[in-house]
């Protein structure tokens, strides 16, 4: 039996800012298959550069990009991305093209984030916590199979940033509604500590890629590296 389609391949990206200066070099990798998988990295790693090449916010100046599920990417602040006054509509605008809005398929897509109920709250009434799960909602409702996640903890309080974790692991690794495909996250962080929850991590520096390792193998190579290096 053929093994799947990797949901995900990047073959020798390589982007440079308009000064000159890379981000990615020769970046090549491939998703093992649907999952939460992490990308870590330091600042100015290329980490979020990638994330905005894939889901075509920016153009690669050579290389390719196959995604064989389509993405979309959940920024780390979500008041950069939600766009409507009220949770209902904002899942309404994010439907896919030709699809009429439906209040069951808003609820529904409200309650896989732990929203459920929220269709008629004002999104300016949500926590941080509540409106990432928005943000996500809106990727899952326009049809996206792979979630492209920027940081998407940053910004939150502890108790916040295990919820969403432990909602993306979730929905990547529990059942699939019936008649799609599963669900892949590549998560971008710097947090060494969300590594323990992810099927596999990859540490990016300086524009390229390591190999796939288990979580808690990446962060405790991380966690030793000399003071100056590390990327936590």
């Amino acid at each position: 039996m053929n093994a799947p389609a990797s949901p995900l391949r990047v073959q020798g990206l390589r982007f440079r800012w308009p000064n000159g200066a890379p981000a990615l070099d020769h970046c090549s990798f491939s998703l093992p298959g649907p999952g939460l998988w992490m990308l870590v990295g330091g600042n100015g790693s290329g980490k979020s550069t990638l994330l905005r090449l894939i889901a075509g916010l920016l153009q690669p100046e050579a290389g390719e990009i196959f995604c064989t599920a389509p993405p979309a990417l959940v920024f780390q602040n979500p008041d950069h991305q939600l766009l409507l006054p009220g949770c209902g509509s904002e899942l309404c605008f994010h439907l896919p093209k030709g699809q009429r809005p439906d209040l069951a398929t808003v609820e529904a897509a409200l309650a896989r984030v732990g929203l459920a109920g929220f269709a008629s709250r004002p999104i300016h009434s949500l926590s941080g916590g509540q409106k990432q799960r928005l943000a996500i909602a809106s990727a899952l409702i326009s049809g996206a199979r792979l979630l492209l996640l920027d940081e998407p903890t940053a910004l939150l309080d502890p108790q916040s940033q295990g919820e969403v974790l432990a909602l993306i692991r979730k929905l990547c690794n529990g059942p699939s509604p019936e008649g799609s495909l599963p669900l892949t996250a590549l998560w971008v962080t710097h947090r060494l500590e969300e590594l323990e929850l992810c099927d596999g991590a990859l540490h990016l520096e300086r524009g390229r890629p390591g190999r796939w390792q288990k979580g808690p193998a990446l962060r405790l190579e991380l966690e030793g590296l000399p003071r100056g290096r590390a990327t936590g």
